[in-house]
């Protein structure tokens, strides 16, 4: 096939993407297995549709920009000073360790030492892209380890620019190499200044004067060109793009106008993602793999253990729970997007080789493949494991004891598992009642807060069989469970009802199967957020109409018994 227009391209990448997204979604795989293998099959390595893939990594770098902006807008400056501790020492000592790992390889298979320490750089980073996605379709992008995982990402991408520097110094001498470090560390710190003070100065000045035209165009056009230029900025002085579109979205979020960006921005954000997806897919060279087995084997398992417990002990070091590590290990033990950029220059210096160039696509390729399995693996492993009594035993005995003890016996109380946004709004409104309740979670950060609030509290996993045991259910009065973990929620209620079978229990759900487990369980009462959402505008619209409140009830009171 000859060369393609950019037109071409996009009708046949977004084409087979969306065979790949449907075809992965019936198998009930995650759809970005889907548009992974979609660029495998299309790319230069496989059908060949699509030769030039330089066209596609273009149109995808715009998805990730906007995807970065979107997760700055859903982040915030609080959230980021909670989990600065973690993200910032922890995040740096994971990246040591990995380039460790890396040594360690490429002494095994009798690499240079440089080669060794160059391919620790490249292994040392995470997808933040593809980490985000996984999130994302979870739904644990605000959970505890969803947290600790994006802080330590941004750590990440900021490291890239010393990398950089370092892979085109290497042949300097040490006066050369640590000027060029300090010109870079200077324009990162002065580009930082820059957007924080547009960010605090400019940027509500102006989106004001662009609500008040009232053209969504022109808002749209404001948001979309403020997440650009910043990526553009950023780049422009050395740091990632995708940094740079994270610190205007972050920016972007206390502004009064951040949630109609973010709903403005979402379409567009996940079409040029999917492209993005599509394009690391067309990066795999199934030839090499093929050839090269064994070692190619070895290296994804090396990198997959080694991440894995080196980015698991980073939390665990840092006080969270087993669960948190856990699942922050193996949510990170891919290879970045951006070694891809690292590999290609140093593959363009002469300071690797072809072979561990394609080595190194090769391995990022599977263990980005590998990615949306780890998290759903480990959830599953993990909630099995906890049932045992040894393990169990175990996890409850490494708590805070002053967590545990109230100092009062509880009774007639409410059991609240998970304290988001939604169980704190219920315990406002047990407070204002003087009704008693009980909070366990398992991020030590909302339970120091829960604390200094005087709000009895656990600190666990509520799934665990001990940590229910000590929350007094046998004189509660009701279970609220409100996490968005489907498997987590399933046990929280089958342990909690084993030690109160008469206990009444409301819980969140998001799925119809999730339903049906937890009514087979004895829930009575279930909760699914977007139901609950379109029946208030439902019940607004029709009292418009002019219906009575009774009327409204009943038919409010219809429609969610028909779905929930």
């Amino acid at each position: 096939m000859g060369d393609l227009s950019l037109l071409a391209i996009m009708a046949i990448v977004l084409g087979v993407a969306l065979v790949g997204g449907m075809a992965a979604r019936l198998l009930k795989l995650p759809v970005i297995l889907g548009y992974l293998l979609s660029g495998i099959v299309i790319g230069p390595y496989g059908l060949k549709l699509v030769r030039e893939v330089g066209d596609v990594e273009t149109l995808a770098e715009i998805g990730v920009v906007l995807l970065m902006f979107t997760l700055g807008i859903e982040f915030s400056l609080r959230t980021l000073r909670q989990i600065g501790k973690v993200a910032i020492f922890g995040g740096a000592a994971q990246m040591v360790a990995t380039v460790a790992l890396g040594l360690l390889v490429g002494w095994l298979l009798q690499w240079s030492l440089t080669e060794a320490a160059v391919f620790g750089f490249f292994i040392a980073l995470s997808s933040t892209i593809i980490v985000l996605k996984t999130l994302m379709e979870r739904g644990e992008l605000g959970s505890p380890h969803g947290r600790v995982m994006i802080g330590i990402l941004l750590v990440q991408d900021l490291s890239v620019v010393p990398m950089m520097v370092i892979l085109t110094s290497l042949g300097d001498t040490g006066t050369a190499l640590w000027e060029a470090l300090g010109w870079a560390v200077l324009r990162a710190v002065l580009f930082l200044g820059v957007i924080f003070a547009v960010g605090y100065w400019v940027l509500p000045r102006v989106m004001r004067r662009v609500a008040g035209g009232r053209s969504r165009e022109l808002f749209l056009l404001t948001v979309v060109c403020l997440s650009l230029g910043a990526a553009f900025g950023a780049d422009y002085v050395g740091l990632s793009a995708a940094l740079g579109a994270f610190l205007a979205g972050l920016l972007f979020s206390q502004s009064e106008y951040a949630h109609q960006a973010l709903a403005d921005i979402r379409p567009l954000r996940d079409i040029f993602a999917i492209l993005f997806f599509v394009s690391l897919g067309m990066l795999a060279d199934p030839g090499f793999i093929a050839q090269n087995p064994g070692e190619v084997g070895a290296v994804v398992a090396a990198i997959v253990l080694g991440k894995f417990l080196i980015t698991a002990l980073v939390p665990w070091v840092f006080g969270y729970s087993a669960k948190t590590s856990l699942f922050a290990g193996s949510g990170l033990f891919q290879i970045g997007e951006f070694s891809f950029v690292l590999a290609a220059l140093a593959l363009e210096t002469d300071i690797i080789s072809n072979d561990l160039y394609s080595l190194t696509l090769a391995a990022a390729v599977i263990t980005i493949l590998m990615t949306p399995f780890g998290m759903g693996l480990t959830s599953k492993i993990y909630h099995r494991l906890i049932q045992g009594e040894r393990v169990s035993s175990f996890l409850a005995a490494r708590l805070d004891p002053t967590a545990l003890g109230q100092g009062r016996q509880l009774s007639g109380h409410a059991v609240v598992c998970g304290y988001g946004r939604m169980a704190k709004s219920l315990g406002q409104v047990l407070e204002r009642r003087n009704f008693s309740y009980l909070v366990i979670d398992i991020d030590p950060r909302v339970i120091d807060l829960a604390r200094e609030r005087g709000i009895p509290c656990i600190y666990g996993d509520a799934s665990n069989p001990e940590i229910l045991a000590r929350a007094e259910l046998e004189r509660a009065r009701v279970l609220v469970v409100t996490f968005p973990d489907p498997i987590a929620a399933k046990l929280a209620v089958a342990n909690a009802r084993r030690i109160n079978p008469r206990l009444d229990v409301v819980a969140r759900v998001h799925r119809d199967e999730d339903t049906v487990v937890l009514r087979s369980l004895g829930v009575a009462e279930m909760v699914r957020p977007e139901v609950e959402a379109g029946l208030e505008v439902i019940r607004h619209t029709l009292h418009r109409f002019g219906l009575t409140m009774q009327e409204i009830q009943y038919i409010v009171s219809t429609l969610r018994e028909e779905e929930v």
